[in-house]
């Protein structure tokens, strides 16, 4: 978004730049107002980097301005064809995940995964948290690609992309379907959520844990309220999150907590904190990741620290591209969960001796998949002869 390249330009410069760019976006017609995104995280909806137009809010002197729909959640269900996505990312610990849902109700501002709402015709802003997607047969069609001739069990992780716990999950009940099918194959699962919403499941996850089956990863960003509820706005308050974390802690399940995204300059502050909580809940492992920005994510973060914190723009601006080559984002890697540069080298150090001073990562935990049988029988005949 060029307008949003100049807008940084403003924010970044000298004396009263910040005022300025809040002005020039004020007037840019790109914000959508604050009674039609109450509740969110997104200020903006630009448009997809597929679509040929681009969509700005004017007043064209009818008074019809005004007349413009809040943004309610709406749900439209999937017909899915395939339910298990295959990766080949060197730096991640997953060659598989499932997703049932594609948008997120949370609102996390800074989701990488907002950038893939534009494969869908849909604005990675606001339309990302409330133009949702269910997959209804995602159970069916999981328990049909386990059941294929000559699959290979690997551990599929779940909540990489959008949250299988966002608030959609409560009447919807597509991730504890998931769970009763990769429970009956015996298939190692490994999830990442906001959501206090997992606990409803720990029967399940319990079962499978037992079998060193599943294992759990709760994100947590920040300790403050006040922060979590701008940047996170309908994920589970960071205190309910602590508590799912000790609940599943104490049924057995491997919980790690995940401190993601650290945001250099606004939440990097609180490391030691955070990872002294996850102690306390029983969280045996913790990592993280530093922020990233790729495509639209980066304008719409822009305009949410304009919004929220203008006074630390430059600030948190200027730490994060010294950790990215310059760049508000690189894709490189190896090098895009963390950064590099001194300021990284310095988050990473931090991490460690505080994890370290707190008996934390001191084993991993691992999951079996010698225990798989497929849902439906395929290839348990043969293997009998």
């Amino acid at each position: 978004m060029s307008e949003i390249r100049s807008i940084d330009r403003a924010a970044m410069g000298p004396g009263r730049g910040v005022d300025i760019a809040n002005h020039m976006l004020n007037q840019s017609g790109l914000r959508v107002g604050f009674d039609r995104r109450r509740g969110r995280g997104a200020g903006l909806n630009p448009s997809g980097r597929f679509e040929p137009f681009a969509r700005a809010a004017f007043d064209d002197g009818w008074a019809t301005i005004d007349e413009l729909p809040p943004f309610r959640t709406e749900v439209q269900n999937e017909a899915a064809r395939t339910i298990i996505t295959r990766n080949q990312s060197p730096d991640i610990s997953f060659d598989r995940s499932v997703n049932p849902y594609r948008g997120c109700e949370h609102g996390c501002v800074y989701c990488f995964a907002r950038p893939s709402h534009a494969y869908m015709g849909l604005s990675p802003g606001l339309d990302f948290e409330s133009k949702l997607f269910a997959k209804p047969n995602a159970a069916e069609l999981l328990e049909d690609e386990l059941s294929k001739p000559g699959y290979e069990p690997r551990s599929i992780a779940i909540g990489t992309n959008t949250d299988p716990y966002q608030p959609i999950e409560k009447t919807r009940r597509i991730m504890r379907e998931i769970l009763e099918v990769l429970e009956r194959a015996n298939h190692p699962v490994g999830i990442v959520t906001k959501s206090a919403l997992v606990t409803r499941d720990i029967d399940i996850l319990q079962r499978m844990a037992a079998k060193g089956l599943a294992r759990v990863a709760v994100s947590v960003t920040t300790m403050d309220r006040q922060l979590a509820r701008l940047m996170e706005p309908r994920a589970a308050t960071p205190t309910k999150r602590f508590d799912a974390v000790r609940q599943l802690t104490e049924a057995g399940i491997p919980t790690m907590v995940m401190t993601a995204p650290i945001i250099p300059g606004l939440t990097d502050s609180e490391i030691e904190r955070l990872l002294e909580a996850a102690a306390e809940a029983g969280a045996k492992e913790v990592g993280y990741v530093l922020l990233r920005l790729p495509l639209e994510v980066s304008p719409l973060f822009k305009d949410w620290l304009l919004r929220h914190y203008p006074n630390r723009y430059r600030h948190v601006m200027a730490l994060l591209r010294s950790m990215r080559d310059g760049k508000d984002y690189d894709p490189e890697w190896g090098q895009r969960m963390t950064g590099k540069g001194p300021y990284a080298q310095q988050i990473k150090r931090r991490f460690e001796l505080a994890a370290k001073r707190l008996a934390l990562n001191l084993e991993r935990s691992t999951l079996r998949s010698d225990l798989f049988r497929a849902p439906k029988g395929g290839g348990v005949q043969l293997s009998l002869l």
